[in-house]
């Protein structure tokens, strides 16, 4: 009995404090997700080379231009020889055959493939050069003011550098495109090549297979850079983002990202404070058809808590002066989320079905109806 009691102490996690836990990399972050708070950092606005967590905005670009439709992800990639002359993590592809782009994507994703991310680059923005401009653009976009890339895989060079702080916020824009975890949480596969052969691809993270909850999302190495990895990991409604930047070992940084996480878990949660399928009330627009239309809020409304922390919620409903028409989804107000007196989240609030605007019998109805009722 005595044994089983040790088994069950050792396996529940103790909740450590930010200042009592340990971090030997130079340089680490822990971010909640859905809030960007930082629950954990050291060190966040040196400037480091990323290694091949470079990638990390290399297939954010890739799954933004899906996603405005300038590419799919059946379309032919024509392998130019620059591209298969990279050194490094590579699935040696062979210069002047065709891949499909969704090929290139897990090459990147899952093997950390250099010769991939410069053939996608050339694919979507012409030259390699013309990709990086676009990299570059898009981390100021994103508020990342310590981060220079010269190229599109992470291989050392002069100028080349980010922040953990900068590589956790380019990590949560990438993880806002759901399908990109229909291939960070793949371990092995194979790339089919056009000449019949195969390369065998396993995940450089191998915290995925072993870390409960770990979906993503991008290692990290080179002589300069040291180890570093880019992680995500959810559990329950909470979804947290880790980085470590230039360890010593491979183990090491799993070994921190591992302790990262854990603090957040054992610390955190997310509170769901009004769902976005709780009815939160109805509004009358007077020029429609119905005189009554149901409200709900885009998204749920969450905060992120301490586990020791007890916020006591309630809200205001602040309303637009509305007519009809109005579609489904159609902003009509805001949802004001307080707590301790204080406004911490506004919420838009939507209308759940189409308003369709009154005609002149269906005025005179509800007249007539109101005018009966006195």
């Amino acid at each position: 009995m005595k044994k089983l009691l040790l088994i069950l102490i050792l396996l529940v996690p103790f909740a450590v404090k930010a200042e009592e836990m340990i971090i030997e990399a130079p340089s680490a972050i822990l971010m909640e997700y859905s809030t960007g708070k930082i629950l954990y950092e050291k060190n966040v606005d040196e400037k480091m080379a990323p290694a091949s967590m470079t990638k990390i905005m290399t297939i954010l670009l890739i799954e933004e231009a899906i996603e405005r439709g300038e590419l799919n992800l059946t379309d032919d990639v024509i392998i130019s020889n620059n591209a298969s002359s990279m050194g490094g993590s590579q699935v040696f592809l062979d210069p002047n055959t065709t891949l499909k782009v969704e090929d290139l994507l897990k090459s990147i994703i899952i093997a950390s493939a250099n010769d991939s991310a410069v053939a996608m680059a050339e694919k979507i923005a012409g030259t390699v050069d013309a990709f990086v401009n676009k990299m570059n653009e898009r981390a100021k976009e994103l508020g990342c003011t310590n981060t220079n890339f010269v190229n599109v895989h992470g291989l050392d060079a002069d100028n080349h550098y980010t922040t953990a702080r900068d590589m956790a916020i380019i990590a949560r824009e990438l993880i806002k495109h759901d399908d990109i975890f229909n291939y960070t949480t793949i371990y092995e596969s194979y790339l089919n090549k056009p000449d019949g052969t195969s390369i065998w691809m396993v995940n450089t993270n191998k915290l995925i297979k072993y870390y409960n909850g770990l979906d993503g999302l991008k290692t990290g190495f080179t002589k300069n850079a040291g180890y570093c990895l880019t992680s995500t990991a959810k559990r329950n409604d909470m979804r947290l983002i880790s980085v470590i930047m230039k360890e010593e070992t491979s183990q090491k940084r799993n070994e921190e990202t591992t302790k990262l996480l854990d603090y957040g878990f054992t610390n955190y949660k997310i509170k769901t404070i009004v769902s976005m399928n709780d009815n939160i009330g109805s509004v009358y627009i007077f020029n429609s058809k119905k005189e009554n239309y149901d409200l709900s809020i885009k998204g749920d409304a969450t905060n992120l808590e301490s586990l020791n922390e007890t916020n006591n919620y309630s809200y205001d409903i602040n309303l637009d002066k509305v007519k009809a028409p109005l579609k489904v989804g159609d902003k009509i107000g805001t949802l004001d989320i307080i707590s301790n007196g204080k406004i911490i989240k506004n919420i838009d609030i939507t209308i759940k079905e189409d308003v369709i605007k009154a005609n002149i019998f269906d005025l005179m109805k509800r007249n007539l109806k109101l005018i009966l009722a006195l």
